[in-house]
């Protein structure tokens, strides 16, 4: 599709085009501020398509359960995420700032990331819901496998044993039983979150082993997701609950992790 006319070196008029997946962002990207009002579906598509001088018909081009608007945000919060910590990197490399200890780097990233939902979060439910419908899981499976590798690259984890593979279950454990937390939390600036988040942290940190790490972490989503049943579906829930019960089952018989962890807290 032309977007705009330019003149080359040669005097000679030419278009500018955008392909199909260009346009796509363009229209996800201005349908991101309908979603307050018409929440992760087609209408807040086509409201961002008409801001763009498009027919709300353009729509059509994307699926009508909005799962596609909520992987383009969620992409673009992990982008956002990933160029915040190589910042800070930067910083440290430069003498500019110190390096954090690896607990407090954990939790400022995981709050950094979720701050990202504040501005959608009474309809940020719905969207924990669209994610987890069996069609979408290995989309955002993928998109949150590759927000916690970005973390502890950033952290400093250069494992590449049976720890590289424990460390990123813990976290994951934490960063979604954390966002649960935040959906039903009403203190001022989410206060209640951040402190279920340390104490998280905490707790993994001086786990002895992978299998007691992901089996706490299971325990904590199992009671978020009891508590968020008034948020998301109960049948939702449960598919949460189940992938959450493969992985615990999965990791239960690794080595201990306690001097890997001891070590990670020096990285």
């Amino acid at each position: 599709m032309p977007s705009h006319s330019s003149t080359g070196q040669d005097g000679q008029e030419s278009e500018d085009y955008e392909s199909e997946e260009q346009l796509q962002h363009r229209i996800l990207t201005a349908a991101l501020e309908f979603v307050p009002e018409h929440g992760w579906t087609a209408e807040a598509i086509a409201e961002g398509a008409k801001t763009l001088g498009l027919s709300a018909a353009a729509a059509g081009m994307f699926h009508s359960d909005g799962s596609e608007l909520i992987l383009h945000f969620v992409s673009q919060c992990n982008t956002k995420l990933s160029d915040l910590l190589e910042q800070e990197q930067k910083q440290v490399q430069l003498g500019e700032a110190e390096k954090k200890p690896t607990d407090q780097f954990l939790r400022d990233a995981v709050e950094a990331r979720l701050r990202m939902v504040i501005p959608y979060i009474e309809k940020w439910p719905q969207a924990v819901s669209i994610l987890l419908l069996p069609h979408n899981i290995p989309s955002s499976l993928n998109l949150l496998t590759s927000m916690i590798d970005d973390i502890w690259h950033y952290a400093g984890d250069q494992s590449t044993d049976f720890n590289w593979y424990t460390r990123r279950a813990v976290l994951t454990g934490i960063y979604n039983t954390t966002e649960l937390v935040m959906m039903q939390d009403t203190s001022p600036d989410f206060e209640d979150t951040w402190r279920f988040l340390e104490n998280r942290v905490a707790d993994a940190m001086n786990m002895s082993s992978a299998a007691q790490q992901v089996q706490s972490t299971g325990k904590a989503l199992a009671q978020g997701l009891m508590g968020a049943a008034v948020t998301v579906s109960n049948a939702e829930a449960s598919r949460a609950d189940m992938l959450l019960s493969t992985l615990i089952a999965s990791v239960s018989s690794l080595p201990n992790l306690d001097s890997s962890m001891k070590e990670n807290r020096s990285l």
